[in-house]
């Protein structure tokens, strides 16, 4: 009896293993004949000249178009032999390919060439001019549907964004290419265009988004671009070299009938308090002061749990609509540091149900209606030092795979100065320079020092860096009493902060009153300045701030 269940059990065995193996047959023969997208991009690197034997992106793209016709193909940073090997092994009848001619930058640029610490913006000299950036003779490439490009990765060992002019010019040939094959005449789009980059670097986030990205298969990148995103692009100086234009440098009929077709429908300003609520009377006189201008974009406001109800209402009543949010912290910061939270400020990426935004500090006071700066592209912003932007405001496209590329990324980039500027101009090297008057920053060293009286009055938006006037007796600005922060110090710009106050309703005044310990430490510092003698003599000044009488807890 047991010999019997043996054998039939052993039957039932090789039963199984035949039925198995004729499923996996039909399943090989059936799913292996699928012309489905993940075959046709699978990688074979094993093979020799993989990028010419099988051109993984085309079949993609044609599925994209849904069109049998004959794609034609620009070929970019491409040598004869792998242009010639590109038409022999390819698609035959379906693909038509030309190689795009263009010089090269010259070798001796270098990224500071266009990046500028400084430009003259006085209107009344010789505008600034920038190198030039040799591009093709587009009216030859008028008809391509896809444009390929070899990447240049030499020295691309980290995930930052690369300072490398030659990558640069890669990207906007291919970009330019795309736009003069895409567009035609007004707002009207000929036909789509792909972009196929071929490199472990990947293309300049900053020209062609993630959004765009259809799909990234080993070093291969596919872009299906928004032309109209794409052409501001373009349209652009090729770095700080020059003030970037709203929508572009463009004659003035063409200009106007641009900026009448703004592609946004919501817009906001947007600032971010975390961590304390010592910024709580910045941002209501920052709201105050932006509503003063007529602005007619919607004022956002994210927070974390430290900012109490009570200071909430204030915010509200001043102008915010406010949203809770999980701070952020800055993996490259010191414990307990000034700006350990400042990735925080990332989160205004997820702000997706607008277009666009223009982030600014909280320490900002809005003097000229700055709607205007909304015509710009991501990311904008003034400048700082050396190559870099000033974070305190920049205009924002908000994506979700941008803020998600952006913390994955977080963890690995350095930052200069540990907190969310340095980080960011790692992440954004190709910005746009936008007019000094947006973001006048007050610091005075060196030659500058003698101007930090001689505020101009057509700035449309103070940076109160150092001391923030609310944390100063409204007498004089306390950056005077520490010496190492008098670079920091101007009475001019301390004092039109408090015009701002002034006007604000007395309902929203009682959220800039001074704590004790905030008394104490002006005092100190008095006291201090007082036994060093400073040559200022601010610490001789009477003071009648009212608020030293009122404290509050």
């Amino acid at each position: 009896m047991a010999h019997k269940t043996l054998h039939s059990n052993q039957k039932l065995f090789t039963l199984s293993l035949i039925l198995l193996s004729l499923s996996l047959s039909i399943f090989f023969i059936f799913f292996g004949s699928k012309n489905n997208i993940v075959n046709r991009f699978k990688v074979e690197t094993d093979q020799p000249n993989q990028l010419f034997t099988n051109p993984r992106w085309f079949d993609l793209i044609q599925e994209e178009s849904n069109s049998d016709k004959k794609i034609k193909v620009g070929l970019v940073n491409f040598n004869d032999e792998e242009a010639s090997q590109y038409e022999v092994h390819g698609y035959g009848s379906l693909v038509d390919t030309v190689r795009v001619h263009f010089n090269c930058v010259s070798k001796v640029r270098e990224w500071k060439d266009f990046f500028p610490v400084w430009i003259n913006e006085d209107s009344n000299l010789h505008p600034p001019t920038c190198p030039e950036i040799p591009m093709p003779r587009l009216e030859e490439y008028w008809d391509l549907n896809v444009v390929v490009a070899k990447v240049p990765c030499d020295g691309w060992t980290t995930e930052a964004g690369m300072r490398d002019v030659f990558r640069l010019q890669v990207n906007l040939v291919v970009a330019n290419l795309l736009v003069r094959s895409g567009w035609a005449k007004g707002p009207v789009v000929k036909w789509e265009v792909y972009a196929v980059f071929i490199g472990p670097c990947g293309p300049m986030p900053e020209i062609f988004r993630c959004d765009d990205l259809l799909r990234k298969e080993g070093d291969h990148w596919v872009y299906k671009p928004e032309l109209k995103r794409l052409k501001q692009k373009v349209l652009m100086p090729p770095g700080t070299c020059q003030i970037a234009y709203p929508f572009g440098k463009t004659d003035n009929a063409r200009q106007s009938k641009l900026k009448n077709r703004q592609f946004n429908h919501r817009e906001a300003y947007v600032t971010v308090l975390h961590s304390s609520e010592a910024y709580v009377c910045g941002a209501i006189a920052l709201a105050q002061s932006i509503i003063r201008t007529n602005s007619t974009k919607d004022l956002l406001l994210l927070h974390d749990e430290h900012v109490s109800p009570r200071s909430l209402t204030g915010l509200r009543t001043a102008g915010w609509k406010t949203r809770q949010i999980e701070r952020i912290r800055s993996p490259f910061a010191e414990k307990g540091s000034y700006n350990e939270w400042n990735y925080s400020k990332l989160r205004i990426w997820l702000l997706t149900w607008y277009r666009k935004v223009v982030f600014i500090d909280s320490d900002f006071l809005v003097f000229k209606n700055m709607d205007w700066v909304f015509h710009y592209p991501q990311i904008s912003a003034a400048g700082n030092d050396r190559t870099l932007f000033n974070s305190g405001i920049m205009v924002i496209e908000p994506s979700l795979c941008t803020f998600e590329d952006l913390m994955l990324k977080s963890f690995k980039v350095g930052s200069y100065n540990g907190g969310d500027q340095g980080f960011l101009n790692e992440m954004f090297t190709w910005w746009h320079r936008l007019p000094k008057e947006v973001n006048f920053l007050k610091y005075f060293d060196g030659n500058h020092s003698l101007n930090r009286e001689k505020i101009p009055d057509d700035l449309s938006a103070i940076h109160y860096l150092g001391l923030k006037p609310w944390m100063c007796y409204r007498d004089y600005d306390c950056n005077w009493d520490i010496k190492e922060r008098q670079v920091f110090a101007s009475d001019k710009a301390h004092e039109k902060w408090w015009q701002v106050y002034d006007e604000m309703p007395e309902r929203l005044k009682q959220y800039c009153g001074l704590s004790p310990h905030m008394n104490w430490r002006i005092k100190k510092w008095r006291r201090v300045a007082k036994k060093l003698s400073l040559p200022d003599e601010h610490w001789k000044i009477s003071v009648t701030d009212p608020r030293q009488y009122n404290l509050v807890q």
